[in-house]
């Protein structure tokens, strides 16, 4: 394998710096006969997208391989190269044969109970009591997560209404804590995040619901939230497709409306937040820009919210950044890429497992 050198400057240090590029991985040692790839510019670990679905189709359904393939491949092109896919319904570990896409952590699938969630996309529990075992098994499936459904829509009530009991649950995080896996659950609404956030969940996705009680629950238990922002967008046209169900489409407006209060308390608190899109269904690949975007309109500054889609992003997957040894997984920009969505989508060199999948010139 050749190797490469690299010099810029790091966001968020910014102190010019050497990388070299010898075996797939960054060296910080000077390497004689290496080939340029940049004398100048803003660089960054890969991009990490959060939370998406490799595997569902835009518009809903199952994907096959080629399509994930492709799915996967959309992402790399914007400059994400880890993906923490929150649950799937087909199985893509033969991705990880592809030396030119992004690493995924796979959850393995979503966990729900019958007609409580989107058909076809869970595991369904049919009794309440085998869900310890469900979590474990998906726990080894998977790649260190675990994707509960914490609420959803009860038709019998006509609104959003938790799945599981707290007592149930705190078996169920345990068993996956057991297996080595952390766990998180897709959450709306307000009623379901004490018992989950009590029972020891690790992270929550979208948490739309979250009041300062809830918040200071997190803090407290270290929760994690990916908000994934740019779903929630589009909440008034899931209240709009609701009309059966008139209380339900009221609380998605009104979760919708006050969404930039709920994710910023959150942030002010001290909440650990990261960069997730939800990709995969409704929201196309690709639109972690549009995320980071997102973040600063709820409160973080342009440097907080690209590392909530990188080197922080990362850190709490357990994937290094920039460091000595570290796999080489990184990005180059002519431009500060906390200019604008439109800078940070279109990195002018992306170094993929120490191979360059897209390079600029060097005169």
């Amino acid at each position: 394998m050749p190797a490469f050198r690299v010099r810029g400057r790091p966001v968020p240090s910014e102190d010019p710096v050497d990388f070299w590029i010898v075996d797939g991985r960054i060296s910080l040692d000077p390497v004689t006969h290496a080939d340029t790839l940049c004398d100048d510019g803003w660089i960054l670990p890969g991009l990490v997208d959060a939370h998406c679905h490799v595997g569902i189709k835009y518009g809903g359904g199952h994907e096959d391989v080629d399509g994930a393939v492709e799915q996967a491949r959309a992402e790399r092109d914007v400059g994400v190269l880890l993906l923490r896919d929150a649950g799937s319904p087909v199985d893509t570990r033969a991705l990880g044969d592809h030396d030119d896409l992004p690493r995924i952590i796979r959850a393995g699938r979503h966990i729900a109970s019958p007609k409580r969630y989107i058909q076809g996309l869970a595991i369904d529990v049919e009794d309440e009591s085998q869900l310890p075992e469900v979590v474990a098994r998906q726990a080894r499936f998977g790649d260190g997560w675990v994707k509960l459904v914490g609420d959803w829509i009860d038709r019998s009530v006509g609104d959003l209404r938790p799945l599981w009991d707290e007592k149930i649950l705190r078996a169920s995080i345990d068993a996956a804590h057991a297996e080595g896996a952390r766990v998180t659950a897709h959450v709306f609404g307000e009623d379901a995040l004490p018992g989950l956030i009590s029972a020891g969940i690790d992270c929550i996705e979208h948490g739309t619901g979250l009041t300062d009680e809830t918040i200071e629950m997190m803090v407290r238990h270290d929760t994690a939230l990916v908000p994934t922002l740019v779903n929630i967008a589009t909440f008034p046209d899931i209240a709009a497709s609701a009309s059966k169900y008139p209380i339900y489409a009221r609380h998605m407006r009104d979760l919708h409306a006050r969404v930039s209060s709920t994710i910023g308390r959150a942030h002010d608190a001290g909440v650990s937040i990261y960069a997730g899109t939800d990709a995969g269904g409704s929201i196309r690949h690709g639109r972690i820009a549009d995320e980071v975007q997102a973040l600063t309109e709820v409160g973080k500054t342009p440097t907080e919210a690209l590392g909530a889609a990188s080197w922080s992003a990362r850190s709490w997957l357990g994937w290094p950044g920039l460091e000595h040894g570290a796999p080489a997984d990184l990005l180059v920009y002519d431009v500060d890429p906390r200019t604008s969505p439109a800078v940070l989508s279109h990195p002018d060199v992306i170094v993929l497992r120490g191979v360059p999948q897209r390079r600029r010139q060097v005169d």
